[in-house]
């Protein structure tokens, strides 16, 4: 099974920092002031160096 990428939208602070480094990845909503994930999968080096990258750690990368 395919890792996926989720992101736990009420930790998010709304940096935009994960939309800026995988914008095929990630959107953002500019109503709620917060990340959503575009597209479940993708490249695997970015996602994880949005996760890393992320103030509030509330992106999740697993199977």
């Amino acid at each position: 099974m395919a890792k996926q990428v989720a992101i736990n939208q009420e930790d998010c602070l709304g940096c935009e920092a994960c939309v800026e480094l995988c914008p095929d990845i990630f959107g953002f909503d500019m109503d709620l002031g917060k990340a959503y994930v575009l597209a479940e999968e993708g490249d695997e080096e970015c996602i994880e160096e949005a996760a890393a990258s992320c103030p509030a750690g509330c992106i999740s990368y697993e199977e």
